[in-house]
């Protein structure tokens, strides 16, 4: 599944070709996705204006100059491609590949604007991702996001909002930076990262980073501008790769991720002076990746 990263780098560069144009046309080409499509979407987008993206968690947010806000998770295998001409494009590269098999594509976009007539299209083989509409004034009362923890790199998240979260848990390190209620948008391969980076175990107790009395511990604050950090260097990699037109070469907003622990099992660790190497356990279902040696 995309993650915070990949979903801000998607935002990033599908800005420059949505925000201000109008939606001559909205597309449905078939009637559901993960659910249905909510009731007359195609004409409630159609002839609206874009006035801005936004993303919250793993969400993109596509705001309409009539109050609305229309919802999209790209779910396991979705992405977004930008068609002007005969060129096309995709905003941001998956560490897993993204198809541009039009079989696949379901929703389209047609748009005008300053730059002409363009498309944008929204592909997905698997059909998890979803769309819905909600006021912009009731967004955070949405059941996606009511109950969703903050932003990785928000002044909210600090090392006592996570000590106030954290206290007498039990609950593994891995597992509790993966509840989406203590932090949102965090993902599988981030918390991986992040977690080698603050050389914790994924496995340790969520609690014993938490004084009896309830304040944060050292490596408490640690994890936190690990968390920080790691989401800032993946946004920032796709960022920098960014483009506002479409190369002759089709590419835009393309990067690679480089992990230090992620997908790396029996390869040596990255830490200076370790010596260990990167294990692969299953945590809840979900590979995780650590070295054992320097993670405690």
């Amino acid at each position: 599944m995309p993650e915070l990263p990949e979903v801000e780098t998607v935002k990033r560069g599908l800005a420059p070709a949505m925000e201000g144009a109008r939606v001559a046309r909205l597309e449905l080409r078939r009637r559901d996705l993960r659910f249905p499509f909510p009731d007359a979407l195609a004409d409630r987008v159609s002839g609206r204006t874009i006035i801005g993206l936004g993303r919250r968690a793993k969400y993109l947010l596509v705001d309409l100059d009539d109050g609305n806000t229309l919802i999209s998770h790209l779910g396991m295998s979705g992405s977004f491609r930008i068609e002007e001409g005969a060129a096309s494009a995709m905003p941001g590269e998956f560490y897993h590949a993204r198809t541009k098999d039009e079989k696949h594509d379901h929703v389209v976009f047609h748009l005008e604007g300053s730059g002409g007539p363009r498309r944008v299209v929204y592909n997905d083989p698997r059909r998890f991702g979803f769309m819905d509409m909600v006021r912009r004034a009731d967004l955070a009362a949405h059941p996606f996001f009511r109950d969703l923890g903050p932003e990785p790199t928000g002044n909210d998240l600090g090392a006592a909002y996570l000590a106030d979260r954290f206290r007498d848990k039990a609950q593994p390190m891995k597992s509790a930076l993966l509840d989406q209620k203590n932090i949102a948008g965090l993902g599988n391969i981030y918390v991986c990262e992040a977690l080698w980076r603050s050389h914790l175990s994924p496995i340790r107790a969520a609690g014993t980073l938490v004084t009896p009395g309830g304040k944060p511990k050292e490596k408490l604050g640690l994890l936190v501008a690990s968390i920080r950090d790691v989401i800032a260097d993946a946004i920032a990699a796709g960022g920098s790769s960014l483009r506002d037109h479409i190369q002759t070469d089709g590419s835009l907003g393309y990067f690679q991720h480089s992990f230090s622990v992620y997908d790396r099992e029996g390869q040596a660790c990255g830490t200076p002076g370790c010596g260990g190497t990167v294990a692969r356990i299953v945590q809840a279902g979900r590979s995780t990746f650590y070295c054992a040696a320097c993670q405690k």
